[in-house]
């Protein structure tokens, strides 16, 4: 009996794997019940849930809930949660504690949350976040997220590990940012009113594979005023492949 059980077991394993990794988006929404008329505080989270392959899809979901998590959670206090049920509640919740205490000056709160497949090879699967949180204040945030995989093992892949030699595809960037944002060579890189850390040029803290070519997204306050807005810069993939270690 215990060797049936093994059996079915590794049956069961090996039927997932044959399937290959997918994904199916799933939606969480929470709204507050305290009564109101208009921008009434409501959270929405869309995302693909990584399917089959169970070792591979763990670590994939853990990873795209670990970030959710980071931009949805408003508390002081580290919450201890594992699904986005009880992450959308907690948001309801501290909207909630919040109207209590200044029931005049919280209205509004909101936050978006959606997630796609943005690129998805045999070397690499590319997740995008485009999330809105407003929590009161002048305006709310926006911004992307990009999370990198190996579609074989799940592992993350960080943007240092994107390329063959990182300082060689840094320079090339920046020549390349430059000649996009009017910058003379010689000058500062902030010359024009950027904002780069250290007056010195950096890769963004989000890169994106898509079907045109390799993205580099800086989100607000990255390398400009949020009023400048965010920057990118887009390469053909032919342009850049020599620089990377994954296509």
């Amino acid at each position: 009996m215990k060797h049936l059980t093994i059996l079915v077991f590794l049956f069961l394993i090996l039927t997932s794997c044959s399937k290959g990794l997918s994904f199916e988006n799933e939606t969480f929404e929470k709204e507050s019940a305290i009564p109101c008329k208009n921008d009434c505080p409501k959270i929405t989270i869309d995302i693909p849930v990584a399917k089959n392959i169970p070792i591979v899809k763990d670590s994939i979901n853990k990873k795209v809930f670990a970030v959710i998590k980071e931009i949805v959670y408003f508390g002081e206090a580290p919450l201890k949660v594992n699904d986005y049920t009880t992450l959308a509640e907690s948001f309801i919740a501290s909207y909630e504690e919040m109207h209590k205490k200044f029931p005049s000056e919280t209205f509004g709160w909101e936050g978006k949350i959606k997630g796609d497949i943005e690129f998805n090879s045999d070397q690499i699967l590319n997740i995008k976040i485009d999330h809105y949180t407003f929590t009161g204040g002048a305006h709310g945030y926006q911004g992307f997220r990009s999370l990198l995989f190996n579609p074989k093992t799940g592992k993350a892949i960080f943007t240092n590990q994107l390329f063959k030699n990182e300082k060689e595809f840094k320079t090339f960037a920046e020549k390349e940012f430059r000649a996009k944002y009017n910058i003379p060579t010689k000058a500062n890189i902030n010359a024009t009113g950027l904002m780069f850390e250290n007056d010195k040029f950096q890769l963004p803290q989000n890169i994106f594979y898509t079907d045109e070519g390799l993205l580099l997204y800086y989100n607000s306050y990255e390398a400009a005023s949020y009023a400048d807005g965010p920057k990118e810069l887009l390469f053909p993939y032919e342009k850049v492949n020599k620089f990377l270690k994954y296509q």
